[in-house]
């Protein structure tokens, strides 16, 4: 390895408030090609600004964001672009969770710092297949619900693991298997092959959320699963929504006890993969 990056919140932070998805990869490739020194730190500024985003995408308000027919190239554009975005908002997600939060194992910061590799790497290849298209990240509105969640629950370390990996990432797994199958029904299998790809890397972020999420509570003695619901409760009620993808859940660490209250508690919804606005998040 090379020499210890000291400063290593200054270098996260860099990489947040980046605007363009290459140069965060950039700096988060840095960071995991190093001995990084992060041990020490105190929990980050809680009150930080929005993260980069690239000049040109315009964010609005939930209700405006465009919902057209995966039956038109436009259409399809359009719901890999609001994909595109989901993986753009996953990558500050990461790399928030390394820089807010301070004092924990360096296998935290690594975890993490690799799911944020991971989602720029989702980002760009989203990118390749709009141009492919015709169209670049920023021709559609987007908007920030999920950067709103993770403001939300800034301040406290159980909740950010139960709220983002646990609910808004896992949703991903239950509906990306319909996306594919409506994407190769149409005859487009480049993309559908994209989502398949995206699909095997986010069980294991889901993984990696659901593990530092039952580790953060056996620190503070709570039991994961009431604890959860109860989070739920507070920060996304009526957000979970089925059906849910068992075996994937399952295969990221959802235990059978959490799986069953999960779908007691699921209210089940109208497959909207017709639509340009992914369910992978509800509240994306």
């Amino acid at each position: 390895m090379s020499e210890p990056i000291g400063d290593f919140e200054a270098e996260v932070l860099g990489a947040l408030k980046a605007s363009e998805a290459g140069e965060k990869l950039e700096i988060v490739q840095r960071l995991l090609e190093v001995e990084f020194i992060s041990g020490d730190r105190h929990t980050a500024d809680r009150d930080l600004p929005l993260p980069g985003y690239p000049d040109r995408l315009r964010l609005v308000d939930p209700r405006e964001v465009p919902r057209r027919s995966l039956g038109t190239i436009e259409g399809r554009a359009c719901f890999l672009h609001a994909i595109a975005h989901i993986e753009f908002n996953a990558i500050n997600l990461a790399l928030d969770a390394v820089y807010r939060f301070g004092g924990l194992p360096d296998g935290y910061y690594r975890d993490w710092l690799e799911v944020a590799r991971d989602e720029a790497c989702h980002h760009a290849m989203l990118e390749d297949r709009l141009e492919e298209l015709g169209y670049r990240y920023g021709d559609f509105p987007a908007h920030n619900g999920l950067w709103d969640v993770a403001c939300r629950t800034a301040h406290d370390l159980v909740s950010r693991m139960a709220m983002v990996p646990c609910v808004m990432e896992a949703r991903g797994l239950d509906v990306t298997p319909g996306m594919i199958r409506r994407f190769r029904d149409m005859g487009d299998d480049r993309s559908a092959g994209l989502l398949e790809t995206i699909l095997e890397e986010e069980e294991r972020h889901v993984a990696i959320g659901v593990a530092w999420y039952r580790w953060a509570c056996g620190e503070r003695g709570l039991d994961p699963v009431p604890t959860f619901f109860s989070l739920l409760e507070t920060y996304l009620p009526h957000r979970l929504s089925g059906p849910l993808n068992i075996d994937r859940r399952r295969a990221a660490g959802f235990d059978d006890a959490w799986l069953r209250h999960l779908e007691s508690a699921a209210r089940p919804v109208q497959d909207r993969t017709n639509t340009a606005v992914p369910v992978k998040i509800r509240s994306q």
